[in-house]
């Protein structure tokens, strides 16, 4: 999986966040030993409980779809936003299509109503850190700790007691650490298949073209819906989501 370089929004970010994961850096890391017990939990329902994680789920990274084969993954990453992440969401509702939103952690604490409406559109939460540090797989355990717990809090609390499904490392910064700590704490690290790039802009033609080409690579699709202007990303899924249908693909969650 390509890493997302050159970022100033996330550089903004990490700057942000380095003081509330100091604060927090103890108690991060002792909850991630802390907490490691619990079954695996059934699919049924879109949205994990409040009350301690959803039990273990597997460690490894995910990206099938849990509608098949022909089932479709449509992930968004790096919000909530107040400007774009409304618009996506009513593009998903008009579309009927249900999506995985990957939330930066300090993105939901500064704007819990967008969470709570992605989680009142039947969408699901994932944990995308505190700061979006792509080299955070170069970075201590205490480190990975404090970005992916610290983040989890947030969603959650931003949620109104809804916590995350999923885990995904920016730029697919994973390590067997993060990947372990996340499961622990009912997290299945989540990866893709298709990197639409509409994060450089490359034009909305340019962005369906790669959905068009590379969904035969697997299911899962990363979009955005922050670090920028992201008209792009809409016109282009004005385009893709009915024509995944047309294809007679389904659209789904990531298995956990």
């Amino acid at each position: 999986m390509a890493k997302h370089k050159g970022r100033g929004w996330h550089g903004r970010l990490l700057a942000a966040a380095l003081g509330v994961t100091a604060v927090a850096a103890a108690t991060s890391v002792w909850t991630a030993q802390a907490d490691t017990t619990g079954g695996r939990q059934p699919q049924a329902r879109a949205s994990a409980p409040a009350n301690g994680p959803a039990g273990k789920v597997a460690a490894d990274i995910a990206h099938a779809s849990d509608r098949g084969a022909r089932g479709v993954n449509i992930t968004i990453d790096d919000g909530p936003d107040p400007t774009w992440t409304p618009q996506v969401l009513q593009l998903l509702k008009d579309s009927g299509v249900k999506a995985t939103f990957c939330m930066v952690g300090t993105q939901a604490q500064a704007h819990p109503d967008l969470v709570k409406a992605v989680v009142a559109g039947g969408h699901r939460l994932c944990d995308h850190t505190i700061s979006h540090d792509t080299a955070m797989d170069h970075k201590s355990e205490a480190y990975q700790s404090q970005q992916i717990l610290d983040a989890e809090r947030m969603i959650t609390k931003a949620s109104g007691g809804v916590r995350p499904q999923y885990y995904r490392a920016p730029g697919g910064a994973f390590t067997p650490y993060s990947r372990h700590l996340a499961a622990s704490r009912g997290m299945r690290p989540l990866g893709w298949n298709v990197d639409t790039k509409d994060f450089e802009h490359p034009g909305v033609a340019a962005i369906v073209a790669t959905v068009k080409s590379e969904i035969s690579n697997g299911p899962t699709i990363l979009f955005h819906d922050a670090g920028g202007d992201r008209a792009e990303t809409l016109a282009a899924m004005r385009e893709v989501l009915p024509w995944l249908k047309e294809q007679g693909y389904t659209f789904g969650f990531p298995v956990r």
